[in-house]
């Protein structure tokens, strides 16, 4: 691992200007600091929030309701939250953002539907906002053909609506055609939609068999990747040419349990290309979250750990470059932002919107647990979602998590090159 972490370092802009991590001082020589990351705007979406649908939650209350994290099971219909992935929109300020499985497992999530749905957060900044977040109508994933190629908890409906006891998505991105892409987990695979939610394919295989506990095909033999690690983070290519799918987790075999595979994938041949990369998380236990291209060789990737509340201690947002290799193989790795210690100079993540909340004001702290959601805006602005796999707590100690949506300028972001062209 330590040639992993000899790899990483500070991304260089034009004009000698350094990216530099929240807690860098000033540059030496320089006669100011460079300019930092900073938070520029957050919205929050209250936990409780419904969707038309059937109840769900059911498997938290075989024998009567029951509290959870202060959420009362069974819910009255389809919660919203959280979000694993968030594209743009059909008009400027309007995101769709998609939440993963529901529950966190497969057989806790059978009455949770997959959906993805329209959100427009009014985000509080320093020029002023309500911090609020307004949620539209939705794309309700489906297979009414039954192309998925094996029984879904809805087999016998005629519009066969896939749950989180189907699939785990984790990753969303849209297609030059308005189709959706998703990276998922059970499989693992990649699942290919049209604009209306209806799976236009059997699922992609990863290669060399890979396949995890949940998947439906194992036909007895052992799973070569672990529960929970399959495609979490999937990239498009701006020309919409080629997905990157990266492991959230090293697979069963590998020795080294920091390395994630990433597979490149074309969506006009619909196959696995053959190219491969590895990316090296900092520690064993690590995980690659989501990433997003910047152009057709460098992507943003969040790295995190498994944490939350006062234990999530280490979530980064990294650049790589697919022309960047080092001789072990391993892609170079450069700090963008460190997700731990955003800086909130403008305190605009403050009031609470709890009593008890941690991880507010200057600097700021994203302390769920899974941040799993990243969509560059521009050039030096990204958006972040947390999944919270409802009702897992982290802001506050004694309350499920609210969903938070938040945007991080980090100057000069997609204008570095590193001394390459893109």
């Amino acid at each position: 691992m330590q040639g992993v972490l000899r790899r990483v370092r500070v991304l260089l802009l034009p004009a000698a200007v350094a990216l530099v991590a929240a807690t860098a001082g000033p540059v030496a020589g320089a006669s100011e600091a460079a300019p930092r990351p900073a938070l520029e705007g957050r919205a929050v979406l209250p936990v409780e929030t419904y969707a038309p649908g059937p109840p769900a939650g059911s498997f938290f209350a075989p024998n009567g309701p029951v509290v959870i994290n202060g959420i009362t099971f069974p819910l009255p219909s389809q919660p919203v939250e959280g979000f694993s992935a968030v594209v743009a929109g059909r008009h400027p300020g309007e995101f769709l953002a998609m939440p993963d499985n529901g529950f966190g497992s497969k057989a806790s999530s059978r009455d949770f539907l997959i959906r993805a749905y329209y959100v427009q957060p009014d985000f509080k900044t320093a020029q002023g906002g309500t911090g609020a977040v307004a949620v539209g109508d939705f794309v309700q994933f489906r297979d009414p053909n039954g192309l998925i190629g094996f029984p879904i908890v809805r087999e016998g409906t005629p519009d066969r609506l896939l749950t989180g006891g189907d699939v785990d998505p984790e990753s969303l991105q849209r297609g030059v055609a308005g189709d959706y892409w998703m990276g998922e987990e059970f499989g693992p695979w990649i699942l290919h939609f049209g604009a209306d939610g209806v799976l236009l394919h059997a699922p992609f295989a990863l290669p060399d068999g890979i396949m995890s506990p949940n998947n439906p095909h194992l036909d007895g033999q052992p799973p070569t990747q672990p529960n929970s690690r399959g495609i979490e983070a999937m990239g498009l290519s701006p020309d919409g040419m080629h997905l990157y799918a990266a492991l959230e987790g090293a697979t069963n075999a590998d020795p080294d349990r920091s390395r994630r595979r990433v597979f490149e994938f074309s969506t006009a041949d619909e196959r696995f290309t053959g190219r491969e990369w590895a990316y090296g998380t900092e520690a064993p236990a690590y995980l690659v979250a989501d990433m997003w291209a910047l152009d057709q060789n460098r992507f943003v990737v969040i790295e995190r750990d498994g944490g939350l509340g006062t234990t999530a201690l280490f979530r980064r947002l990294y650049v790589v470059d697919l022309r960047d290799v080092g001789a072990d193989g391993v892609l170079g790795k450069r700090l963008a932002v460190d997700l731990h210690a955003i800086p909130d100079p403008d305190l605009v993540s403050l009031p609470a919107v709890h009593p008890g909340d941690i991880g507010l004001g200057d600097p700021f702290s994203v302390v769920c647990e899974s941040i799993e959601a990243v969509h560059v805006l521009d050039g030096e602005r990204v958006l972040l979602a947390c999944d919270n796999n409802f009702p897992n707590k982290g802001r506050n100690p004694d309350l499920a998590d609210d969903d938070e949506l938040i945007v991080v300028r980090v100057p000069g972001l997609k204008a570095a090159t590193d001394g390459r062209t893109s």
